[in-house]
């Protein structure tokens, strides 16, 4: 088995109080305090099949054109996500499974590029937006019991585990995938940055926040038990880990690496992008109501964040 890293976007920042502010309040934390900020979806080859752990940003979508306000930035594009899986010698027809963590169009942008593979996805997850038109989806209901201290997981095959981990979405999963004595944990949103992990804190963003709690406690149980990679979307601490078979230990945190940040400005667009979620906001599409004038009570219509998480782009 070979677990790949499918990198699409760097030099992103997650803000402290974005990624540790979901329980006690952002203003606790620093705002100033950004941690390294990246874009990546995972692969696993079996030898026998090629399945993927998300899909990326669709193609096309803008870069974002954050400012000193800015709670999250998803970076700058390294090039379209379907270009980086090429990159890794793969083509879309040899891929069998995508396992999708949630619904988020970071995370599923590309599955219409997948029309051979089967989609597997919480069935909590399928009145999605995001899915709308696909028909090669199947719905998870964790029919094989618990894994390990997770209350109900589905055997994707051997070594290769969807586990149901509600909070950030009502459909959040988890993967893991078990090689050489490692439990290699490949998630969507549980954390934004392996900081969060160590510190034991939720990131501003979820669906239902006792079960994002429980879900975190369960992670950090877990990691704590069993010799585990941590492999997040978010943050390049994400494939750093994968590439050098880093199991996480929460008494002895790797050092943090703060980002460097470019605040020049760029030409803009009008268009304002969902940094949480990838949802491009443009004026041409909604009566020429520039973003600006939007109430401030306004959300997101995908993941229902507030104004205050979009960037202009």
């Amino acid at each position: 088995m070979q677990i790949k890293a499918v990198k699409f976007r760097k030099e992103g920042f997650y803000t402290q109080p974005f990624v540790f502010g979901g329980e006690e309040g952002m203003d606790k934390f620093d705002k100033n305090v950004r941690y390294r900020g990246s874009l990546q979806n995972y692969l696993i080859d079996t030898g026998d099949e090629v399945i993927l752990v998300d899909t990326g940003l669709p193609a096309g979508t803008p870069e974002e054109n954050p400012d000193g306000n800015s709670l999250a930035f998803t970076g700058k594009d390294i090039c379209s996500y379907m270009d980086a899986l090429s990159a890794l010698g793969y083509k879309p027809e040899q891929i069998t499974k995508i396992l999708l963590t949630h619904k988020h169009i970071d995370h599923s942008g590309e599955l219409k590029s997948f029309p051979n593979a089967k989609i597997y996805i919480n069935s909590d997850e399928l009145s999605a937006e995001e899915l709308k038109g696909l028909d090669n989806i199947v719905p998870v209901e964790f029919t094989d019991g618990a894994y390990y201290n997770f209350p109900a997981c589905q055997k994707i095959s051997d070594g290769i585990y969807f586990i149901k981990a509600k909070g950030h979405t009502n459909g959040n999963s988890i993967v893991v995938a078990e090689k050489d004595g490692l439990f290699y944990m490949l998630h969507g949103d549980i954390t934004y940055v392996d900081e969060a992990l160590y510190e034991n804190k939720l990131s501003v963003v979820f669906d239902d926040l006792f079960a994002a709690r429980e879900t975190l406690d369960r992670v950090r149980d877990f990691v704590k038990n069993h010799p585990t990679v941590y492999c997040g979307t978010h943050t390049p601490q994400g494939y750093e880990n994968l590439e050098a078979s880093r199991v996480i230990d929460l008494d002895n945190p790797v050092e943090t690496v703060l980002a460097e940040v470019d605040f020049s400005e760029k030409t803009a667009s009008g268009k304002y992008v969902c940094s949480i979620c990838g949802y491009v906001y443009d004026p041409a599409e909604n009566d020429g109501v520039a973003f600006e004038e939007l109430p401030d009570d306004w959300k997101c219509p995908r993941c229902r964040q507030p104004k205050s998480v979009f960037n202009p782009a």
